[in-house]
């Protein structure tokens, strides 16, 4: 007697993490470029996310740090945000994937939280402004990264031996608790760094 094989369940909750977070991500990268192409147009424009001596985004993008490669650092994201989008849909049409695929992917997830997490050290402790769309920026991105890479390791889905694996299952029922560290050090960070901050909203 045969049985039928059973389809391996779909990883919706991963599958929208990636969506929205690539979605929330674009969207604050295409609002930075629009600000950019404001500035451009208007030097003494005072965009919208300008809203107190510590909170603007118009001293941020005049910076090095703000065009790290030659060009505005949000055209970056506004290409890398739409992988996690494109990755997320896939999943949710019964896209598996390979063992390169994902540690490629997973490697691209890994370089944008390191490039977010030096922006964020370069905005806090060298140019002392803080960027609201691109505090949104960091804001998807560390979950997208902690998050995804902990699933990516309870399915073995990455070259690291059965080891890494049961880690991974270990920490997947705690995977908000990494990115939630995350936040709480940029937090607690900014608020020492800008004590006053809150008095000026």
């Amino acid at each position: 007697m045969s049985s039928t094989p059973v389809a391996p369940r779909r990883p919706v909750p991963v599958a929208i993490l990636l969506i929205v977070t690539g979605l929330v991500g674009l969207y604050a990268a295409f609002s930075l470029v629009l600000d950019e192409f404001a500035k451009y147009e208007n030097p003494q424009k005072v965009l919208t996310c300008d809203v107190s001596p510590f909170l603007n985004c118009s001293n941020v993008m005049t910076t090095w740090q703000g065009h790290l490669f030659g060009f505005p650092n949000p055209l970056l994201g506004m290409m890398g945000f739409v992988a996690p989008i494109a990755v997320g849909v896939v999943l949710l049409a019964g896209f598996r994937g390979t063992t390169w695929f994902w540690t490629l992917f997973n490697a691209g997830l890994f370089l944008a939280w390191v490039f977010v997490t030096w922006l964020f050290t370069q905005t806090v402790w060298f140019i002392g402004y803080l960027c609201l769309w691109c505090m949104l920026v960091w804001a998807m991105t560390i979950p997208l990264f902690w998050i995804f890479t902990i699933w990516n390791l309870a399915k073995g889905n990455l070259p690291f031996g059965a080891r890494a694996r049961r880690i991974g299952r270990a920490l997947l029922p705690f995977c908000w608790a990494i990115p939630l560290a995350n936040y709480l050090f940029v937090i607690v960070t900014i608020l020492v760094k800008f004590p006053t901050l809150l008095t000026t909203l």
